[in-house]
């Protein structure tokens, strides 16, 4: 039976490593740069939130790999 911990993704990240949320301010301005290099198109304001909240996160997570605290 494997580890719950270890087995728990969200976005290819694992939560059992890291419980990092990024700042609403971190996520909106990452979600506003993707929103100006995809050439202002309205009505993708969702998507660009969730990616930039997602690679945030898998940011993070893969520095935390690389200098565990």
């Amino acid at each position: 039976m494997p580890n719950d911990l270890q087995s728990t993704t969200v976005a290819g990240v694992n939560q059992a490593k890291t419980d990092f949320k990024p700042s609403p301010e971190a996520v909106a301005k990452k979600a506003y740069f993707s929103y100006l290099n995809g050439g202002s198109q309205p009505g993708q304001e969702l998507k660009h939130w969730l990616e930039a909240e997602a690679q945030l996160i898998a940011g993070i997570d893969r520095e935390m790999q690389i200098h565990p605290h």
